[in-house]
C-alpha cells in the first residue's frame, strides 16, 4: 500500500490529528543511499518528521528539517514539498542504535546538536528557526521545537518498527496539537496513552492506512476528516539544474574545469543521482557564461 499522510480534527476536544506512514519512503531513501540500519533508521524518522511538518504548510510550499549534532552520524537533512520527500543523512554507514529508551539514538547523536526548521514563506522569503537537542529522539524534540517556537502545544511520536532482518519493518508517526480552544487535559492524557509501545502495534495493525492507525490509536473517538494524501520520495534534480550551478560559477572557472578535467561531474546529495557533462556541453555553457 502506498504511504500516505492523514489530517483530522477530534471535535469534541479540540485537538488536530496528522498520521504520517512511511515505510515505503523509508526504504527507498535506505536503498538511495546505500545506508547501514542505524543510518537508515535515523533517516526514516527524519523523513517522517518533515512529512508531519509539510501537513501544517500550504499545499505547494516547502518546508525543511535539520538535524545537526557531534556524534558520529554528523546530521541529517530532509525536506517536504506537498507530498513529495527528499534527504539524507550525513553518514549513512553507521549500523550501530542503542537499545530502547533514552540513550537509543545516542551511539549516532553523540552529546550535543540542534534541531532546526526552515519554512518557505513564499516570494523568496524564509523563516529558519532553532532548538536544541535535549531528548535525543525527534519526537520529542520536535515537540519542544513547537513549544518554543511556534508556542503550541503538541505530542509527536515517530517510529520505525523493526521486522525480522528488516529494520524498517514499518514506519510512520503521529503529531497530536491543541488548537486554540482545544482541552489542555485531553492532549495530555493523548501523551500518556501514546507510549511507544502503543504506537509500535498501532502501526503494526494500520497496515498502511492513516485512518486505520488513528483508529487504533484513538479506539471509538469520532474523527473529523480534513486532509489525505499520498507520500513518495522524490527529487526535484535535473541536468538543467546542474547546468544553473555550473553557470554560477562563471566562465574562467568552468574554462579551468574543461581545461583540468575535460569535463564536469555532480552528484546529487538527496537522491545520489551522478551527473556527467562531457566536454561539448561545457564548452556551450562556457559560452553563455557571465565572465566572473
Amino acid at each position: 500500500m502506498p504511504d500516505e499522510i492523514f489530517t483530522a480534527l477530534l471535535p469534541g476536544s479540540g485537538l488536530r490529528l496528522v498520521a504520517a506512514l512511511t515505510t515505503e519512503v523509508s526504504r527507498e531513501a535506505r536503498r538511495l543511499h546505500r545506508a547501514e540500519p542505524g543510518s537508515a533508521a535515523l533517516l526514516s524518522e527524519a523523513l517522517t518528521a518533515v512529512s508531519l511538518l509539510g501537513a501544517l504548510q500550504k499545499e505547494r510550499s516547502r518546508v525543511s528539517l535539520q538535524l545537526e549534532c557531534d556524534g558520529p552520524v554528523r546530521g541529517v537533512f530532509v525536506d517536504a514539498e506537498g507530498g513529495s520527500l527528499r534527504g539524507y543523512v550525513k553518514k549513512p554507514g553507521l549500523a550501530v542504535l542503542g537499545a530502547e529508551g533514552a540513550f537509543h539514538w545516542r551511539p549516532l547523536l553523540g552529546n550535543s546538536g540542534y534541531l532546526s526548521v526552515l519554512r518557505d514563506l513564499g516570494e523568496a522569503e524564509y523563516y529558519r528557526s532553532s532548538v536544541a537537542l535535549e531528548a535525543f529522539e525527534l519526537g520529542r524534540d520536535l515537540e519542544r521545537y513547537f513549544a518554543v517556537s511556534d508556542q503550541v502545544e503538541s505530542v509527536v511520536r515517530i517510529r520505525t518498527v523493526p521486522s525480522g532482518a528488516e529494520v524498517l519493518g514499518v514506519a510512520g508517526g503521529l503529531l497530536v496539537q491543541k488548537l486554540p480552544a482545544g482541552d489542555a487535559a485531553a492532549l495530555a492524557d493523548a501523551g500518556r496513552g501514546l507510549t511507544a509501545e502503543a504506537v509500535d502495534r498501532a502501526l503494526l495493525e494500520a497496515n498502511g492506512s492513516g485512518p486505520a492507525l488513528l483508529r487504533a490509536l484513538f479506539p471509538g473517538a469520532e474523527l473529523d476528516v480534513l486532509a489525505k494524501r499520498p507520500l513518495d520520495f522524490r527529487c526535484g534534480c535535473s541536468r538543467e539544474r546542474v547546468h544553473r550551478a555550473l553557470l554560477a560559477l562563471g566562465r574562467t572557472e568552468l574554462e579551468d574545469l574543461l581545461a583540468t578535467e575535460g569535463q564536469a561531474e555532480a552528484t546529487c546529495e538527496f537522491c545520489t543521482t551522478h551527473y556527467v557533462i562531457p566536454g561539448d556541453e561545457l564548452r556551450t555553457l562556457i559560452a553563455g557564461a557571465s565572465p566572473g
